[in-house]
């Protein structure tokens, strides 16, 4: 459970990946296309807004790599657990402001994985498995 916690953690990544990309490097050719709900002008107007935003979604992604390459467990479960639950609040609040459809791609899998995460983490004086307690 863990190892597939582990690799949602991987996938979020890409898709924070993703979504800096396209908010720092895309928003006025790509934008209109997803955001057909606003209008084509705003794009151009909101450039430096979503750049800034991408920034903060390359953030989140650089968190969640981190994570992955945290050899102790404990604080690879806090590290990933933090950006996580940054991940679904931006999930709630681009559901909230923008669109459901733009916030539960982020908001699911989060919730998902920390879920896996939270469920697969060992309790304090948990036998290890294979390990007899005898």
């Amino acid at each position: 459970m863990k190892k597939t916690g582990l690799v949602l953690v991987a996938l979020i990544a890409a898709l924070h990946f993703y979504i800096a990309w396209f908010e720092i490097f895309a928003w006025t050719t790509r934008g209109p296309k997803v955001f057909d709900m606003f209008p084509p002008a705003l794009f151009e107007q909101t450039v430096q807004l979503a750049a800034n935003q991408g920034i903060y979604n390359a953030f989140l992604a650089v968190g969640l790599v981190w994570s992955l390459f945290i050899k102790e467990e404990k604080w690879q479960f806090n590290v990933a657990a933090c950006f996580l639950i940054f991940v679904a609040v931006a999930g709630v609040m681009a559901a909230l402001t923008i669109a459901l459809k733009s916030g539960l791609p982020q908001f699911i899998p989060a919730v998902i994985a920390l879920t896996l995460l939270v469920v697969s983490k060992k309790r304090p004086g948990e036998a290890q498995a294979g390990v007899s307690g005898n």
